[in-house]
């Protein structure tokens, strides 16, 4: 017997968004700290550190990020760690996101140009002042369209923390939808949440594109 979808239910879906804008700002925060230190490992003079992070990066972005929430959640309490559902997913989405975005940024640092470095090197800048007031702020403007973009995709990929029953958006939609029978009603209407979040970034990332005239 079908239920019908009540008010209650909807506020359900959106408080249960709150769980998905938390993950996400989690990620991308606690991600992106690790990104930056990926990205300057990736850009250094020594070799080790490069070919860590190369290793680094195609172990993480050549294993599905399911298989790394998985590892978090059910892997670690095999050893005595049990972790919240919430902090599974926090760790899982961070190492996912340190990985893309290392290589991300890794690409912005090397994609300004050649005398920039050899300018500031004349200047007798340390390798430190070179980023700082030179190569990164140049970079920024360089990274902020696909980073926004990345940013996006770390919305949508919050979904999978239902598998390990973390009621967020996509899990609350399932439990709606389990109690009315009507999930041709109730996932469009969750869709549409996560529309709402996700189209705004990407305007977010165009107006930013046209401020610091990154498509320059």
């Amino acid at each position: 017997m079908i239920a019908e979808f009540s008010w209650d239910q909807f506020v359900f879906l959106w408080e249960a968004a709150r769980w998905t804008v938390l993950l996400s700002v989690l990620a991308f925060i606690v991600g992106g700290a690790a990104g930056f230190v990926v990205a300057l490992m990736r850009t250094s003079h020594l070799q080790i550190l490069r070919t860590l992070s190369a290793v680094y990066i195609q172990i993480i972005q050549g294993t599905p990020v399911l298989i790394i929430l998985f590892l978090s959640f059910y892997g670690l309490a095999i050893y005595g760690f049990k972790l919240p559902p919430m902090v599974a997913a926090t760790i899982a989405m961070t190492i996912y996101t340190s990985a893309y975005l290392g290589e991300i940024w890794r690409g912005c640092i090397e994609a300004v140009p050649v005398p920039q470095w050899e300018a500031s090197t004349a200047l007798a800048m340390t390798r430190w002042q070179q980023l700082r007031y030179v190569i990164l702020p140049q970079a920024v403007r360089i990274s902020l369209p696909p980073t926004v973009g990345f940013l996006v995709q770390i919305v949508k990929n919050t979904s999978i923390a239902s598998i390990i029953g973390l009621v967020e958006l996509t899990q609350a939609g399932k439990l709606v939808s389990n109690a009315t029978f009507q999930p041709f009603l109730v996932f469009p209407i969750v869709a549409a949440i996560y529309f709402i979040f996700c189209y705004p970034l990407s305007r977010f990332s165009f107006a930013l594109e046209r401020k610091f005239h990154a498509h320059r």
